[in-house]
């Protein structure tokens, strides 16, 4: 950890927001909207008993270790959201049906039942808003900069929902820009990977927040990363997740230079940009 923490709720509760990884000066930014599962403490735990908070209802399995393992071999900076998903969701907007969710898979969370507007909003401002903005920071230097600049969102996903069984080792999402979630996705194939093109769902304006403010916006390359948890739930499939991406991104990035150029202007310019 680069010791960065962005504090968004009072001096007594955990950061918002923490930072890992160095920057290299290579082009990749790592975002992780589910990492955490800390509850402020005039939340309690909710109403929801800690095995309920340790399943994926509370975070990402799996995806902290694979992040910062990624960022240490990538020597990139990863943006971690601290807080539990069942405190506020960071990868939805404000306002967002399942932004603060009432039941989670079934799951029942008393403290997010007949909230006030101004209790939605001391969550979005003390948590929600102060992420973004550190990854808007993060961005903004190096646009300034004029340093090509991929932002890649790192999530995972339960194995089974819904009483249905996902396939999918890996899925990449995309929405109006496709193209580096299809160079991704090719070698991550070509590995023998059973790999979900746009599952397990699909990448919308609406159904996700972090992609379409931070990549889309910006008309920066982009990809969301989902992996199945059971194989990132112990330490050894976490690194050998991380070992992986650590070897394809920047393949698949080379592949994207090759193709649509390396600059932001070539590449709102080359052909394809929307798909």
């Amino acid at each position: 950890m680069t010791g960065e923490v962005v504090t968004g709720t009072n001096a007594k509760e955990p950061p918002c927001v923490a930072v890992y990884g160095t920057d290299g000066g290579g082009p990749f930014v790592l975002v992780s909207d589910h990492a955490g599962r800390a509850v402020p403490s005039y939340l309690g735990d909710l109403g929801v008993s800690a095995a309920e908070r340790a399943r994926h209802i509370g975070w990402d399995i799996g995806i902290d270790g694979v992040g910062r393992a990624l960022a240490q071999k990538l020597q990139a900076v990863l943006i971690e959201q601290v807080y539990s998903r069942l405190v506020i969701d960071c990868n939805r907007a404000p306002g967002h049906p399942t932004s603060i969710v009432k039941i989670s898979d079934g799951t029942s969370v008393p403290a997010n039942q007949d909230l006030t507007a101004e209790q939605r909003a001391y969550r979005e401002n003390t948590i929600l808003h102060p992420y973004h903005a550190r990854i808007a920071q993060e961005l903004d230097a190096r646009l300034k900069a004029g340093r090509p600049t991929v932002v890649v969102a790192l999530h995972s996903f339960t194995p089974e929902m819904g009483g249905l069984k996902r396939p999918w080792q890996v899925g990449l999402l995309h929405n109006h820009d496709k193209r580096l979630a299809v160079l991704l996705m090719d070698l991550l194939r070509k590995e023998g990977l059973t790999v979900g093109d746009n599952e397990p769902y699909a990448l919308t304006d609406t159904s996700d927040y972090t992609i379409p403010t931070h990549g889309e916006k910006r008309c920066l390359p982009h990809v969301e990363i989902e992996i199945r948890q059971d194989l990132i739930a112990h330490v050894a499939g976490q690194e050998e997740w991380a070992t992986r991406l650590a070897r394809l991104l920047p393949e698949a990035w080379a592949g994207f230079c090759q193709i649509y150029g390396t600059t932001t202007d070539e590449q709102t310019d080359a052909k394809g940009v929307i798909a």
